[in-house]
C-alpha cells in the first residue's frame, strides 16, 4: 500500500490537533455554561430560602403562620416554575405552591440540622420535566415550636433546552471550524512544500548534458537549505566525476591507439614485401615491446578498478621504509647515473602494511623524481617518525614549478601536466593513480606541492592502534 504524502499528512496532522483541540474548548465551554446555570439555580434556590425564613421568622402565634401563608404567596406571585413547599415536624403542610411536586424520596431526605448548614442541591424529573432543588429547615418565632421544613425546588427546562440548542450549535460551529482548518491547512502544506516540488523539477533536468545544473539555495526556506546545499554537493560531484570519465576514456582511447597504431604499421609494412627470417624477428620483437605496454597498461587499469571498488586488500606486516627506500636506491642506481642524479635518503621510520604494495607506490614516486630531475639534481628522501605514531614520507627533486591548477590533477589517469612529459615518459601515465590508490588502501594521505623549482610528495601512514600499543610494549 502507497504510504500517503507529505501534503495529506500534515493535512491529516493539523486537522487532528485542531479537532481534538476544539473538542476540548468546546467541552470546556460546555461545562462552565452549565456551571453558571447551576450557580444561578442555586442563588435563586438560596434567596428563596432565605424569603421563607423571614417569613416564618416574624410568626410568633400559630394564629400568625396564616399570614405566614399570605405573605409567601404574595411574595411568590409571578416566579413561573418555582415550586415551595413548608411543612410542619409533624407532616402537615403549611404553605406549598401549586407547582409544589416534590418526590417523596426528596422530602425523606435528612434536613440540615443547622439553619447556617450548607444547602446542597439535588436534580430529579416529575411528569418528564427536570427540576434542581434544595431542603432545609426555618425556624418560627413560637416558643417550643420545632423547625420547619422547607423545600425550594425550579423548574429547569428552559435551561435543559438552552444547553441542548447550544451543544448543537457548538458542535456544529466545531465541525465547520475543522473542515475550514483541514483545507486551510492543504493548501498551507501544497504552499510550504513549493520549493520541493520545485527541487525536484530541477533535479528531473539534470543529465549528461546538464549537470550544470544547481538549485537555487538561497531562495529556499531555512528547513530546506541543507538538503539544497547537499544536492547541489552531490550534483558538484557527479559534474566532476563524468568529467573525470569522459576525460578518461578519452585519455584510454588516446593511449591505446598509439601501439595499436604501432602494430598495424610494423604489420603493414612487414607485410608490404617478402622479408628475410632476421628483419621479421626484428618486427616481432618491436610488436613483442607493444604487447608488454599494453599488457602493463592493462594490469595498471585492473588494480586502479579494484582500488575503486574497494577490493585492494592489504596484508598487514611491519615495514621498514629506510630499508626499502635503498633497495629501490639500488634498483635505480643505474638510472640515476645515466640521469646524473644523485639519491639522498635521510631519516628512518616504520610503517604497517602490504610491502610489496607500498614498495611499489616509493617506486612510482622515485621513477617520475628521477625522469624530471634536471642533470646534476638530486633526489632527496626524508623519512620522519612521529610521536602520535604517523611516519612521513617525503620524496623531494628539483625542476620546472608546477603550476598550481594542474597540482589537483596530478593523480588523475592518463593526466600529464604537458606534452613533454609526454614523450619524456615510457609510461601510461597511470603511476600517480596507482601510488594515491595504495596509500588511501593503507588508509594513508598523499600531496603535492611545487614552488620555488621544488616539486615535493608526502605521504603520512599511521600505524594502527593495536600495532603501536605492541611496539611501545616491547620498547621498539
Amino acid at each position: 500500500m502507497r504510504p500517503l504524502s507529505i501534503t495529506s499528512r500534515l493535512t491529516l496532522f493539523f486537522s487532528t490537533a485542531s479537532a481534538a483541540v476544539l473538542l476540548a474548548i468546546g467541552h470546556l465551554v460546555g461545562t462552565l455554561v452549565e456551571a453558571h446555570f447551576e450557580s444561578q439555580d442555586f442563588s435563586e434556590l438560596e434567596s428563596k430560602v432565605q424569603l421563607v425564613r423571614h417569613a416564618l421568622g416574624k410568626a410568633r402565634t400559630a394564629s400568625d403562620l396564616e399570614a405566614v401563608h399570605r405573605e409567601l404567596s404574595t411574595a411568590l406571585v409571578g416566579h413561573g416554575g418555582l415550586a415551595v413547599a413548608v411543612m410542619s415536624s409533624d407532616g402537615n403542610t403549611l404553605f406549598a405552591t401549586r407547582e409544589a411536586a416534590f418526590p417523596p424520596a426528596f422530602l425523606e431526605r435528612r434536613t440540615p440540622d443547622s439553619k447556617t448548614a450548607p444547602l446542597q442541591t439535588l436534580t430529579w424529573t416529575t411528569s418528564e420535566r427536570p427540576y434542581r432543588g434544595v431542603l432545609t429547615t426555618a425556624e418560627t418565632s413560637i416558643p417550643a415550636r420545632p423547625a420547619e421544613t422547607v423545600a425550594v425546588a425550579l423548574d429547569i427546562e428552559p435551561h435543559h433546552e438552552f444547553m441542548s440548542m447550544f451543544h448543537g450549535q457548538l458542535w456544529l460551529a466545531i465541525v465547520a471550524a475543522v473542515a475550514l482548518i483541514s483545507a486551510f491547512s492543504w493548501v498551507a502544506a501544497r504552499r510550504g512544500l513549493a520549493p520541493v516540488r520545485s527541487m525536484a523539477k530541477v533535479a528531473k533536468g539534470v543529465s549528461v548534458r546538464r549537470l550544470d545544473e544547481r538549485l537555487p539555495a538561497e531562495s529556499v526556506p531555512s528547513e530546506l537549505t541543507e538538503l539544497a546545499l547537499a544536492f547541489n554537493e552531490m550534483f558538484a560531484r557527479l559534474e566532476d566525476s563524468f568529467r573525470r570519465l569522459s576525460d578518461f576514456s578519452s585519455d584510454l582511447a588516446h593511449e591505446l591507439r598509439t601501439p595499436i597504431s604501432n602494430l598495424m604499421t610494423q604489420a603493414q609494412v612487414a607485410l608490404s614485401k617478402s622479408r628475410s627470417a632476421t628483419e621479421y624477428r626484428d618486427v616481432l620483437y618491436s610488436s613483442l615491446e607493444e604487447y608488454e605496454r599494453l599488457a602493463r597498461m592493462i594490469t595498471d587499469m585492473l588494480f586502479l578498478a579494484k582500488a575503486d571498488n574497494g577490493l585492494i586488500v592489504a596484508s598487514r606486516e611491519r615495514i621498514d621504509l629506510a630499508s626499502e627506500v635503498r633497495d629501490l636506491f639500488g634498483f635505480y642506481e643505474a638510472f640515476a647515473e645515466e640521469q646524473q642524479v644523485e639519491l639522498v635518503l635521510t631519516g628512518n621510520g616504520h610503517a604497517t602494511g602490504d610491502r610489496l604494495m607500498v614498495r611499489r607506490a616509493l617506486s612510482n614516486l622515485l621513477s617520475n623524481a628521477i625522469r624530471h630531475t634536471p642533470v646534476q639534481g638530486a633526489v632527496r628522501v626524508a623519512i620522519a617518525q612521529d610521536a602520535d605514531g604517523q611516519t612521513r614520507l617525503t620524496v623531494e627533486n628539483p625542476g620546472p614549478t608546477i603550476p598550481p591548477e594542474h597540482l589537483p590533477r596530478l593523480f588523475d589517469r592518463f593526466y600529464r601536466v604537458d606534452a613533454s612529459r609526454q614523450k619524456a615518459s615510457d609510461g601510461a601515465g597511470l603511476g600517480l593513480a596507482i601510488t594515491r590508490s595504495i596509500i588511501e588502501a593503507h588508509r594513508g594521505t598523499i600531496a603535492v606541492s611545487s614552488e620555488h623549482a621544488t616539486t615535493r610528495f608526502e605521504i603520512v601512514l599511521a600505524e594502527p592502534a593495536p600495532v603501536r600499543a605492541r611496539r611501545e610494549a616491547r620498547g621498539t
